[in-house]
């Protein structure tokens, strides 16, 4: 990895939209600091497209979306990728499935998932066994608080509220990938679902939803900042990635690293990507 500095401001210059990891990215401790809060307000002011994609469950990322302070971002994809609130009409999309109405959230969003209800509703009683089956199997295991919010995937706490160690974090995957699950490892949370859902299929699904077009085609300007396994899919892809600096922690553990680190961690290290982003767009004096 090498210092957010060696990032050459005419590659930055060239910067559309910012995908951005939420927890220990965005926030310390479970909220989002103030410096990371006006870094996202920034880049909407710019005129960036700026999408939060995380492993939280959709029911999590409700609040932040609506209220009276919204986060300044066009869209949130939780759950690794299946399942979006972005601002945005139904009939703004290029696809209908799994779009659902959000009245009793907020009537300017819309809902969408990448699989239809059936599907969802067979996937969520398969999960419920298989949760059961993996505390009585893994003792000290449970599963995330947050679970309740959960629609697509099924999530296990290893670093947030537990602390469990390698030898049983690998149990748990093990396990999930026993029973068919595609499995990945946040800075927090181990996750399983029925599907091929990761970050970087979630960010090319939600491109051509949103603004029908093709990610992969324009990587050159879009960024992707984040922390630790579940980000693995957006280091490998992404031309431009950066890590802040707590990814340090996962270094050793990672297949895919950013290409980029920024001095300070967390929400500190985020508005240090946003600076050097609108740093390189302003014209030289």
């Amino acid at each position: 990895m090498l210092p957010l500095s060696s990032w050459h401001a005419s590659e930055r210059r060239g910067i559309v939209g910012v995908f951005t990891d939420i927890d220990d990215t965005l926030t310390t401790k479970g909220a989002i600091t103030p410096d990371a809060l006006q870094a996202l307000a920034v880049l909407k002011g710019a005129g960036l497209v700026v999408i939060a994609i995380t492993g939280r469950p959709i029911g999590w990322c409700a609040p932040f979306m609506t209220g009276a302070a919204p986060w300044p971002v066009d869209a949130m994809v939780a759950e690794n990728g299946a399942v979006a609130f972005v601002h945005a009409r139904k009939t703004d999309f290029s696809s209908q499935i799994g779009i659902e109405p959000t009245s009793n959230i907020d009537s300017s969003l819309s809902k969408l998932y990448q699989q239809d209800a059936v599907t969802r509703a067979t996937n969520q009683m398969r999960m419920q066994k298989i949760a059961a089956r993996v505390m009585f199997e893994v003792p000290g295991v449970f599963v995330t608080r947050d679970s309740v919010g959960r629609e697509t995937d099924l999530a296990f706490d290893y670093h947030e509220h537990a602390r469990l160690s390698a030898e049983k974090v690998q149990k748990v995957l093990a396990l999930l990938q026993g029973y068919g699950m595609h499995t990945t490892v946040s800075s927090i949370h181990i996750h399983g679902c029925f599907g091929n859902f990761d970050k970087w299929q979630g960010a090319n699904w939600i491109v051509r939803e949103l603004l029908g077009r093709d990610l992969a085609l324009e990587l050159d300007h879009w960024v992707f900042v984040g922390d630790s396994g579940n980000d693995q899919a957006m280091f490998e892809h992404f031309t431009h990635c950066v890590g802040v600096a707590n990814i340090q922690r996962f270094a050793d553990q990672l297949t895919h690293l950013p290409r980029y680190v920024t001095p300070h961690e967390r929400g500190a290290g985020f508005a240090e990507v946003v600076a050097a982003i609108i740093a390189a767009a302003r014209p030289a004096a």
